[in-house]
Parts: C-alpha cells; sequence; structure tokens
C-alpha cells in the first residue's frame, strides 16, 4: 500500500523463492503467467477488428479446477452486454495477478480478499462475489476421526497443513484462530510457526494430505473444500452463523459416503468478506465503465453453464457493490498477524 492507510505494526513479508519467484498471496499454482499480454499507457489490451479488447486474469484457489472454462459463462455474457472481447489469463499466483494489474498487463481480476489490502494503490473494487445470497464465507480447520485430536490445544507440537501462505481462508484467518485459542504462531506465514508446524499448498492438497499422511494432524482450508466431507451436525454445533449464511452447508457431508473420507469439525472462522472482482485503477477507457455496470448486474443465469459441461461449476452467482472498506476484517488479520505486504504488490 502506498499510504499505509490500514494501522498496524506489522513486519514486512519477506520474498521467498517460488513459481515466478513470488510467493502466492492466496490459491495456489496454476498453469500460465498472469504477465502475458496486455495493454500499456492505462488503455485497453488492444483490438481486433475495431473491437477493445480487455485481459481478465485468473487465479483459482483450488489445484483442480480448469478456471478459464470455469468463467467461460462470465466471458460470454460480458461479451454480449459490452462490444469487448475478453482475453483470459490463468496467473500463477495473486502476486502474480497483482504485477500483471500494477505493470498495466491486466485490466480486470479475480482476486483474493488480502490481494485487495495489498494491492489498495492500484485496484477499483468493482463488487463484492455472492453465491447463493451470501457474500460472506468461512474458513474451518479440520482433522480425521482417527487423530486423537479432539481440540485446538491438542496440535500442540503436531503438523498443521494449511493453504497457500497467503491464502485468506486457508492459512491467515486459521492462523489468528489458532492464537486466539492459545497456540504460539510464531513468525508464521513468513517464518516458523512457535510450538506447531506448518506446510503450505493450496486447499485441496491440504485436505488430501491430512486424510494421507499420519503425521498431519489437521487441515486448515476454505469450508468450499472441507464442508462436503463433515457431518453437518457439527457445523450445527459449532457455528449458527454458518448455519444462517454459508453456501457450503446445504451441502456439508455430502461428499462422505462417495469418497469414504470424514473429517471432524475443529474451528469454524467468524464470516470472511468474499473474494472481488476489480479493475485496474488507471485503465482510462470508457469500456471500463460499462463492463463494470455489467458486472454488478450479473445473475445467476447469466454464470451457468450448459447442460453438456461437465467440469466445475463457477462458484459464484452474481455480485453485490462494494469497497475497500469492506475488506476491514481481511485489514484487521494483517494486523494480528503483524504482516506487511507493500513489497510484494
Amino acid at each position: 500500500m502506498s499510504d499505509n492507510r490500514w494501522s498496524a505494526d506489522r513486519r514486512t513479508f519477506v520474498k521467498t523463492a517460488g513459481a515466478g519467484g513470488v510467493v502466492a498471496l492466496a490459491g495456489c499454482s496454476g498453469g500460465g503467467d498472469g504477465g502475458d499480454g496486455g495493454g500499456s499507457d492505462g488503455g485497453t489490451s488492444g483490438s481486433t477488428d475495431d473491437v477493445p479488447t480487455a485481459q481478465f486474469v485468473l487465479n483459482p484457489a483450488e489445484a483442480d479446477v480448469a478456471i478459464e472454462e470455469q468463467y467461460q459463462p462470465m466471458f460470454e455474457y460480458l461479451e454480449s452486454e459490452v462490444e469487448v472481447e475478453i482475453e483470459p489469463s490463468r496467473a500463477e499466483s495473486y502476486t502474480a495477478t497483482l504485477q500483471a494489474i500494477r505493470n498495466d498487463q491486466g485490466e480486470i481480476a479475480d482476486i483474493s480478499p488480502s490481494a485487495v489490502i495489498a494491492g489498495e494503490d492500484i485496484l477499483d473494487i468493482v463488487g463484492i462475489r455472492i453465491a447463493y445470497g451470501a457474500a460472506q464465507y468461512f474458513s474451518t480447520i479440520t482433522t480425521t476421526p482417527d487423530s486423537g485430536i479432539e481440540s485446538l490445544s491438542d496440535l500442540q507440537g503436531e503438523l498443521i497443513y494449511m493453504g497457500d501462505i497467503l491464502s485468506v481462508s486457508g492459512t491467515l484467518v486459521p492462523l489468528t484462530v489458532l492464537q486466539d485459542a492459545g497456540l504460539d504462531i510464531g513468525n508464521a506465514p513468513d517464518g516458523d510457526a512457535g510450538n506447531f508446524e506448518a506446510e503450505y499448498s493450496d486447499h485441496t492438497t491440504a485436505r488430501e494430505q491430512m486424510v494421507q499422511r499420519d503425521d498431519v494432524m489437521a487441515a486448515t482450508t476454505g469450508a468450499f473444500s472441507s464442508a462436503p466431507y463433515v457431518p453437518q451436525e457439527q457445523f450445527e454445533e459449532m457455528s449458527q452463523d454458518f448455519v444462517d449464511i454459508s453456501s457450503e452447508y446445504e451441502g456439508a457431508g455430502d461428499e462422505i459416503e462417495s469418497s469414504g473420507t470424514q473429517l471432524d469439525l475443529l474451528a469454524v472462522s467468524d464470516p470472511i468478506p468474499r473474494a472481488p472482482l476489480v479493475t485496474r485503477s488507471n485503465w482510462d477507457d470508457p469500456v471500463k465503465g460499462e463492463l463494470e455496470e455489467a458486472m454488478l448486474n450479473v445473475g445467476e443465469d447469466d454464470l451457468s453453464h450448459g447442460d453438456d459441461y461437465d467440469g466445475e461449476p463457477l462458484w459464484f452467482t452474481g455480485v453485490q457493490d462494494g469497497s475497500i472498506d469492506d475488506y476491514e476484517m481481511i485489514a484487521n488479520v494483517l494486523d494480528q498477524l503483524g504482516l506487511e505486504f507493500e513489497d510484494l504488490s
């Protein structure tokens, strides 16, 4: 951030080696490069037969999602509402997404709530994505039924598999939950945890590693990854907010029988603002306003695939107006963890 508006005594998050030489801010590593193509001088990416083009930078939260296919209804909707050609680009990380926006190599982005804070000076929030009426989602900490772990305090000295190093629901919020439960988080996520060990990846990998490895005692993931394997009554016992708000509540436990895998719930977070859609602040073209208006007016039917589609459906069903103030909860999480991200964005 350029003006340090979110008050905090944060430590600077040190860059670590990774795909493309950067750390993922959220989600996971994926194919492609968010820095390919793009525009310059604050204009659109380019034009085809006098139709302006806009690069839509995408970053999946889970490794097993073909995100460009998942987003196809959104692209088709925007092209039907606005005279524009959408050029999708799959980024390796949310840091790569921010770098693409900062370097005028992307106009629209699917981005993490944490990246909103890191990129406040270069992004305009179009709106918050909603899923089945909910503009908030949840983080969970789960274990396996045979782990012997009954509470968060039992995780002292154990190995926890977490989401990406800067995933809001996979790592950052769970770290505050662990800290509030009395565990010493040390310098996690950019250093060693205090009285437990941590490994990091995407949500799917974290969940699967816990199931497959005897040394992993818990996983921290978004509820979208864990809830299908957690009996519904466990959410009812632990979090009325989850029951009332979460779009994952109805399908909780649905995969237990078919997969042969059950997870037990150790913690559910407070509601987290869902990820926004954003545009590049210095993008100076009339099509920007037209696209922003179209995104805010998109409906569930517009985002649905045809009957012949057998991939992952688009996870959100609409977009509601939003602003930086909606993400104050994320800024508070970063403050609690003492993290500063301006060197990464």
